[in-house]
């Protein structure tokens, strides 16, 4: 089995097509314009998935002043993913990667085969498309959400 390689910095974003947990669609082009934050994670209601999109909800005004729209992606059923933002009370979209599963956790190369979810990949995307920040953690890594906010501060 070969390693999970992120998308690059300076790479476009690639191209996918979802839902969010209410259902609407969302695409790789509605991100132009505006930065975005596009943080993927194994499994809603897990402990750790838990604790850093809590860190992005408590976060959630540094990121409305970067004017940027935050997703975070999982393979989990978008049903899953309403109950899981009006659980949590999210305040950003919540994507679905469930079907085909994976395929938007692929595209970014942070898909873990074995497991079949995606790992802790995130990527800070300028209003161009551009991707100009990575980072990538194993599924039982938690990230530094304050980085992603520094991120986020300097696109």
């Amino acid at each position: 089995m070969t390693e999970p390689v992120p998308t690059p910095r300076g790479a476009s974003v690639p191209d996918f097509t979802s839902r969010n947990q209410h259902g609407e669609t969302v695409r790789a082009a509605d991100l132009r314009g505006r930065p975005a934050l596009i943080v993927f994670y194994p499994w809603a209601f897990s402990g750790i998935c838990t604790g850093e999109l809590a860190d992005l909800k408590a976060g959630a005004d540094r990121i409305a002043a970067t004017g940027a729209r935050v997703l975070a992606v999982s393979c989990d059923a978008m049903f899953t993913l309403r109950a899981y933002a009006d659980a949590q009370d999210l305040p950003f979209e919540l994507l679905t990667d469930h079907w085909p599963h994976g395929a938007i956790a692929r595209s970014f190369g942070v898909f873990d085969e074995t497991a079949g979810a995606a790992l802790r990949g995130s990527f800070a995307i300028d209003p161009d498309g551009i991707v100009r920040w990575t980072v990538l953690h194993g599924i039982g890594e938690p990230r530094d959400i304050e980085a992603h906010l520094t991120a986020l501060a300097a696109l």
